[in-house]
This record gives structure tokens, sequence and C-alpha cells, in this order.
């Protein structure tokens, strides 16, 4: 089993996530992160989604999604070639003895506090999927009262992979 990161292009036209994820769920491929938005042109939206499996359902995947109606454009993101970032929002208990060294191990890792209570902080960091995980493992020792992530989201590096729709 391995991984693919695809980008998607597709018409920005309501249920467009859901016909692409059950496409996914008919199939029995399985998603390991999705997450959509609107492009610069409002009339199309960009899906990132990570699968995995095999060399030969990856390759399908990438064929069942491109005969989508609504979809534009299908393509690999290698990483290589490409910039992948996640984000994520922990809140973690601290009090008062342990509030500086969740701020310190923040800092290293180039996070940010974004909420704090009494009893708790929010952070927030963004990076590859790595890097977030890294984190995590890090804040093992503390309790993680809520986690929320986003998925990956990338782009292909310098110009030449851009597709233009008029």
């Amino acid at each position: 089993m391995r991984k693919k990161v695809f980008q998607i292009l597709v018409d920005n036209t309501p249920g467009v996530l859901s016909r692409i994820s059950g496409l996914f769920s008919r199939r029995g491929y399985n998603i390991e992160s999705i997450s959509a938005g609107v492009t610069a042109d409002p009339r199309f939206t960009r899906i990132t989604i990570v699968a995995s499996g095999d060399d030969d359902i990856l390759e399908q995947i990438e064929k069942q999604v491109r005969k989508l109606v609504d979809v534009r454009d299908i393509r690999e993101l290698k990483p290589e070639e490409s910039v992948y970032r996640e984000l994520a929002m922990i809140k973690v208990r601290a009090d008062d003895n342990m509030r500086q060294n969740v701020i310190a191990v923040t800092n290293i890792f180039r996070g940010s506090i974004i909420d704090v209570a009494p009893d708790s902080l929010m952070i927030e960091i963004t990076g590859n999927q790595g890097k977030v995980d890294a984190f995590l493992r890090l804040l093992h020792g503390y309790e993680i009262l809520e986690l929320a992530r986003t998925g990956i989201a990338g782009l292909g590096r310098g110009t030449e992979h851009i597709v233009y729709i008029d």
C-alpha cells in the first residue's frame, strides 16, 4: 500500500464533493485526507485527496475520477514537484505549571498560541503532515482535549502544470 496525493479541479456546483467522495465509497477506495476550497476563479473548486492503495487501485482512482462530469482536471501532486501543507488546531490542558513548557514546544515548531484559558491553551500549527505528526508526538505527555486537522492542501511548484479553463 502506498499513498498518492491527487489535485482535482472541478466545477463549483452543488453536490460535487459528494459525487467525488461517493465514487470512492462505492468502489471501496480509502480516502486518507480530503480538503476542498474555491479557487481564484469562483467557478471552480480545487480538491486535494490523499488516497492509499496498491498501484492498480491508485491508477483506477485517477481513471474513475477523470470520468466524472464535473471534473475538469486531475493530476498527481508528486512530493518532489509540489508543496503540501496541513493546518492543525490543538487544545491542550495546561495549568500555570505546564503552560511555559507547551509554549516552548509550540515555538520550536513555529506554531501559534491562538487562545488562552485558565486551564488550557489552543495551538495552531501549519506544515507538512510529518511536522504536524511530530508536534503531536511531542505533546504525548499532555492531555489533548480537542484536535482538528484540515487534511493536506497542495499545489504544484512553478507554472508548468497550471490549468487554464476558458
